[in-house]
């Protein structure tokens, strides 16, 4: 609970004045609503037993005002109550996505995306849904639950001991039964976060998943996960039925109890006829703010549950974060250097990266080329700072990337990632990515650089047409060279091109690299690329295995003295063989 209230106090705290509204407007029309229980005793007693129409009239129609009141003051508060809680579920849903934007790929792994959805999406609403029914019931609750005792009072006090039983029943009765679902909210989110990573995953891989004929495999892991999901809230649902009943057995045996108490104080001539219909509304009353309160106090645990989730978001510092006096100027022209460079991730046996170390003049080409698993990605996500090195350092023009702002660092640097990727929207949204102000001719130039010009002319509308998200609409290839036409039109001073040719064949991709030179002239070059023929003609080739830079040069010096590159080189030369 410590945390639910924490993340509300933090995200409420520009609502107040909502927040006084709906308090003042919930008491103003609980007020009307206590009142009318006691005007229609007045109205028996003291009209109907004696025969006083005007009497009736006139409380009748006051009665009528006071539920006018009650009425426009019910909806404003409901109003002012949505207000608030739309707004707080905005906020935190903005506030966590911009703090996973900063994430590292270090935080990506220890939330994993399908947690950090649901984080978003049900936790927040969760904690929304409780802030609307507490601003509309909460706040009613206990001004209805203490009214209506001091008016129970007001009509009989011998009757009104009927509540020292039933109120304090029920409220066992809900401290118990919320006791023993808290446990069962809790697994309900993870199993939730289950059922959409297995979802995610198959949808992600169905391709996959039908090539190898494993349909029956991932539907029995689904619903495996699925039933997980459901036996769990099937245990919470049990205990929540007994709730309800339990809470109405309670209400009906204290009204049977005021009956049978009050109809003996009527027949004493201790109370009036009056009296007992009032105190019945009011018992219900009472008992009904307290089965008010219960429902929101089921939604608490769940609720509590999931603001510590969301807090573990927000509260995580990425470890990838500007520095308190950041660089935030590069001259134009700069040199990227990697000094003795390694990385490790945390716990792990043995650096994923160690020992590499390059300099890159702009005008130039620096291939790394190695085996699967040899580190060449991890290496192509220091130079923008996606992680941080453990040893060593990457600066750029002289300045290490630690302590450059990390959006200057990254506006000057297009990454054409491993597996390119395309958002929603036309061939012209994505292109203008990295810069939305590109001319139409500026995009045609880069397209015809990336060997791209010829399909996207072909295509019904051209820069218009539709893309699918993650660019499913095009082929592997046609991705790769939208990808590398994206990195072009930013114009940076830096380009990665991690393994981004590997879905071109051998023309296409000599033609791209040939075209690449005149327009990378002023910028450093960097390529990760599998193929011999990709690299061998780069100015520098860094060579690692196992993670370790072995050797670098040029490809005739390489072929004369390092022997993992000449292995590399053969055993491409057997294969087209």
């Amino acid at each position: 609970m410590p945390m639910l209230v924490r993340l509300l106090r933090r995200f409420l705290a520009p609502y107040r004045g909502e927040l006084a509204a709906v308090v003042l407007l919930q008491l103003v029309s609980t007020a009307a609503m206590l009142l009318l229980p006691s005007l229609n005793a007045d109205i028996i007693d003291d009209g109907v037993a004696v025969g006083d129409v005007a009497f009736i009239t006139r409380t009748g129609m006051l009665m009528l005002a006071i539920s006018a009141v009650e009425v426009v003051c019910s909806i404003g508060a409901v109003y002012f109550a949505a207000r608030a809680a739309m707004s707080f579920g905005r906020d935190v849903r903005a506030a966590l996505a911009r703090k996973v934007g900063g994430f590292s790929a270090r935080e990506f792994g220890t939330f994993g995306a399908p947690s950090l959805i649901t984080r978003n999406t049900n936790d927040v609403q969760q904690v929304q849904m409780l802030v609307l029914m507490t601003c509309t019931v909460v706040v009613t609750s206990p001004i209805m639950g203490v009214g209506g005792v001091i008016m129970a009072l007001r009509e009989d006090v011998g009757t009104s001991t009927v509540l020292a039983v039933a109120v304090p029943a029920l409220i066992l009765t809900m401290v118990v039964l919320i006791a023993l679902m808290l446990p069962g909210f809790r697994i309900m989110q993870v199993r939730i976060d289950t059922v959409n990573r297995v979802l995610r995953e198959q949808v992600s891989g169905i391709r996959v998943v039908r090539a190898f004929v494993r349909d029956e495999t991932e539907r029995v892991r689904f619903d495996r996960a699925n039933d997980d999901l459901t036996g769990t809230a099937l245990r919470v649902g049990r205990v929540n039925a007994v709730l309800y009943p339990a809470v109405l057995l309670i209400a009906n045996a204290s009204t049977v109890a005021v009956v049978w108490v009050g109809g003996g104080r009527v027949d004493s001539g201790a109370m009036q006829v009056g009296s007992i219909t009032a105190m019945i509304t009011y018992v219900a009353q009472i008992l009904m703010a307290v089965l008010m309160s219960s429902f929101v106090a089921m939604m608490a645990p769940r609720a509590a549950v999931c603001a510590e989730r969301i807090l573990a978001v927000l509260d995580t510092e990425p470890t990838v974060a500007a520095p308190e006096s950041a660089v935030t100027e590069l001259p134009d022209r700069i040199t990227l250097e990697v000094r003795e460079a390694g990385f490790s991730y945390p716990g792990a046996d043995a650096p994923v990266l160690r020992g590499v170390g390059f300099r890159a003049e702009p005008g130039t080409t620096t291939a790394v080329i190695g085996g699967t698993g040899s580190g060449k990605s991890t290496l192509m996500r220091l130079i923008p700072r996606l992680i941080d090195v453990t040893e060593g350092s990457v600066t750029v023009a002289g300045t290490d990337v630690r302590d450059l702002d990390p959006a200057v660092l990254r506006s000057r640097i297009s990454i054409v990632p491993q597996k390119a990727y395309l958002f929603s929207g036309t061939v012209a949204d994505n292109l203008r990515y990295g810069r939305p102000d590109a001319t139409d001719d500026e995009l045609w130039h880069a397209l015809e650089v990336a060997q791209a010009a010829d399909f996207v002319r072909a295509m019904p509308d051209g820069l218009g047409t539709a893309i699918a998200q993650g660019g499913t609409t095009v082929s592997g290839g046609q991705r790769q060279r939208l990808a590398i036409a994206r990195a072009l039109v930013r114009r940076p001073s830096i380009y990665l091109f991690d393994d981004a040719f590997s879905a071109l064949d051998p023309a296409t991709d000599a033609r791209l690299r040939a075209a690449l030179v005149p327009e990378t002239r002023d910028a450093c070059v960097v390529i990760v690329a599998q193929r011999v023929s990709t690299v061998q003609t780069a100015d520098n080739i860094v060579v690692l295995d196992g993670g370790a830079m072995v050797d670098s040069g040029s490809h005739l010096g390489l072929m004369g003295r390092c022997s993992t590159y000449a292995e590399i080189v053969e055993s491409q030369r057997m294969a087209v063989a």
